[in-house]
């Protein structure tokens, strides 16, 4: 009997902690700026062999956004990323992400520099994590935060055209 092979054309992984709080009916997500630090996105990075994916994605809140809390075990999303750009060496990359959901319970200076973790309620997050990106990646960046925002059952704070 044969192992399940991977394809060559698999995308790589990469793991997200969608790190919330809730402030009263609805919730706030903390957002990290990007490596290059013109987009807003959220902690993520790839999974390590010896952490589990949730471990991995704690681990990611914790060195970019300086968020400690309670992570989810399972993941409530997955989602496409990209990094690069296409008339760069080596061009665009996309990922696979998952994403799990974090109660942050304490914030602290992040390990790495100049990702200046913020707070935005959900419609704002919405809109900062599409700002600068093509439209494929912004909607599903968009997505995570709708997906986030139903498998907490807050409110959003106001509608949003779409």
């Amino acid at each position: 009997m044969s192992s399940p092979r991977v394809s060559r054309f698999a995308l790589p992984l990469q793991v997200a902690a969608v790190c919330y709080r809730r402030v009263n009916s609805h919730a706030e997500f903390l957002l990290v700026h990007t490596n290059g630090g013109n987009k807003w996105t959220f902690p993520k990075g790839a999974p390590e062999p010896r952490l589990s994916h949730s471990q991995a994605a704690e681990r990611e809140a914790k060195e970019e956004a300086g968020a400690t809390g309670i992570i989810e075990p399972h993941h409530f999303h997955i989602y496409v990323h990209s990094k690069g750009v296409f008339w760069h060496p080596g061009g665009v990359q996309e990922y696979v992400v998952k994403a799990f959901l974090m109660e942050v319970r304490q914030t602290r200076q992040p390990e790495e520099d100049d990702r200046n973790p913020t707070w935005f309620e959900a419609d704002r997050a919405r809109a900062v994590l599409a700002k600068g990106r093509e439209v494929k990646y912004a909607h599903e960046l968009q997505t995570v935060i709708d997906r986030a925002v139903e498998h907490l059952g807050v409110a959003r704070m106001a509608a949003t055209a779409r």
